[in-house]
């Protein structure tokens, strides 16, 4: 069999047949991603699209329909297979929201997948019979890959630069160039094997070619992480909280009490907080508005030593009285709060309802549950905390203080998220977060692998603290040094990962 008899079958496709060899190949292609990690999976599905659009033999506008056609239907595939796990949040509330969750898992792909039939569609306006449609392709799908994560509050959840993000030395790639750069890189490098249709020699050249670029930045990447210090924050002790309560108690007023208690009773589970810097508890941890239960205000300071402060997810209540603010806040055993940031980036649905008013009159809610749903922020500040003190004879001298930068949630997945106002550069990122509404599907799994990339782009480590998991502490190069498994419950300790140098 030659190699263009490999491409032929499907370049000659046509019908049903066609638009079902997208299908597969789009879903095929998430096996590149967490929690699988196949990501030489790409090598053999993205070839597949190029050679769909190598077979639009239409021209005008029944051509670009056939190439937009293609790029949908693997995008459909992709997202069907990628994000069906998002129906699982439908079924926290199955009385309420059951009946929304066929249009869920595939009302959003089928969104989502007019990107890459755009970006097909694009590449097809350009395309050539030679070598250098490929670089048109890779051109155009990551065009409107970041176009994906801009449009209406964007969504990059799995954008194919996460791909290479898998093998540590090639996430290196991403304090270079960001996850954008790197979906460039590998839109081009994974779609080098289509030109096996032109001929062995060249599909070998090119595929040759695609090696050796990742083998360059392996290398790189490799150095980096044997040539960068790891060393921790002087005076910094933290202790990461993950009670595992399922999101449907999560929300229950009624469970207020044993919810407080719980996280206190785990807080102190290993001897208590002697030598604890900073307590972290996850997103939204209170079934209330925790600045109007003086008795569980009352019952955290008690809990708190003198020199702890405890930062945790919590709703604000806003000005309005009818909506709240999806909080972080900061306070120590004194009580009054030292830091609050109210989320900038909501979840369409989730946490807000676009056109609400034409909404709530169909008798739709946002899914979290706070009545009248949340409201945006409107800063991304960067947080001083205080530490422990530090001797004096320290030389450079200490300061008494960290900065943090917060991400709530799927913030995190936001490159430009990880970007504090203001010109001052944080030492960490913290990412509070609550995945119980996803359960043991690979959503929380992917959560954190992207999660893990704004340390990288950043040379920041990053704190993540997550209701029912996964936690953890990552350093400035993606290294995960200390990490809780999803569904499990405890408290995780670590030290604070210095920030690496400021990247490109």
């Amino acid at each position: 069999m030659t190699a263009l008899s490999l491409a032929g079958p499907v370049i000659l496709a046509s019908g049903w047949l066609r638009l079902l060899i997208a299908f597969l190949a789009g879903a095929a292609s998430t096996l590149a991603f967490a929690p699988l990690n196949v990501w030489p999976a790409l090598f053999l599905t993205l070839p597949v699209l190029v050679w769909l659009i190598d077979g639009v033999k239409a021209t005008g506008w029944r051509g670009l329909r056939a190439a937009f056609a293609a790029g949908w239907w693997f995008g459909f595939g992709f997202f069907v297979a990628g994000v069906w796990w998002i129906g699982a949040a439908f079924l926290v509330d199955a009385r309420t929201f059951g009946w929304l969750l066929p249009f869920a898992i595939t009302g959003l792909p089928a969104y989502l997948a007019a990107f890459t039939g755009a970006g097909a569609a694009v590449a097809w306006l350009g395309w050539s019979a030679g070598p250098l449609r490929v670089v048109t392709f890779a051109a155009a799908l990551s065009a409107s890959e970041w176009l994906r994560g801009q449009v209406l509050t964007g969504f990059p959840w799995n954008a194919f630069g996460y791909a290479l993000t898998a093998p540590l030395p090639l996430a290196q790639g991403a304090a270079l160039a960001g996850i954008w750069g790197l979906t460039l890189l590998a839109t081009l490098v994974f779609t080098a094997p289509a030109l096996f249709a032109d001929g062995l020699r060249r599909g070998l050249a090119a595929t040759a070619l695609a090696l050796a670029a990742l083998t360059v930045l392996a290398w790189w990447g490799t150095a980096r992480l044997e040539g960068t210090p790891g060393g921790m924050v002087a005076g910094v002790q933290l202790r990461i909280m993950q009670p595992d309560i399922p999101e449907d108690d999560n929300f229950a007023y009624g469970a207020r009490t044993p919810i407080t208690s719980k996280y206190i009773r785990l807080s102190q589970s290993r001897g208590g907080l002697d030598g604890i810097t900073y307590l972290i508890w996850p997103e939204s941890a209170f079934p209330f508005y925790l600045v109007r239960e003086p008795d569980a205000l009352g019952a955290i300071a008690a809990m708190l030593p003198a020199d702890t402060t405890l930062i945790t997810g919590a709703a604000r209540p806003a000005g309005d009285r009818r909506h709240a603010y999806n909080s972080i806040y900061a306070f120590g055993r004194d009580g009054p709060v030292t830091a609050v940031y109210d989320k900038v980036h909501l979840v369409p649905f989730g946490e807000y309802l676009p056109l609400e008013t034409v909404l709530t009159g169909l008798g739709l809610t946002q899914l979290a549950g706070t009545p009248g749903g949340f409201v945006a922020g409107t800063q991304r500040p960067t947080v001083a905390l205080p530490r422990r003190d530090v001797p004096a004879a320290a030389n450079p001298p200490i300061r008494s203080f960290t900065t943090m930068l917060p991400l709530i949630c799927y913030e995190a997945i936001f490159p430009h998220a990880a970007v504090a106002d203001g010109s001052e550069r944080p030492q960490w990122l913290l990412n509070l977060t609550n995945d119980a509404w996803f359960g043991n599907t690979p959503g929380p799994f992917q959560h954190l692998a992207q999660a893990r990339v704004r340390a990288i782009e950043r040379g920041l480590p990053l704190v993540r603290a997550a209701n029912t998991g996964i936690s953890a502490v990552v350093d400035p190069l993606g290294r995960v040094i200390a990490s809780l498994p999803l569904g499990y419950e405890g408290v995780l300790d670590s030290g604070l990962p210095e920030p690496a140098p400021v990247t490109l």
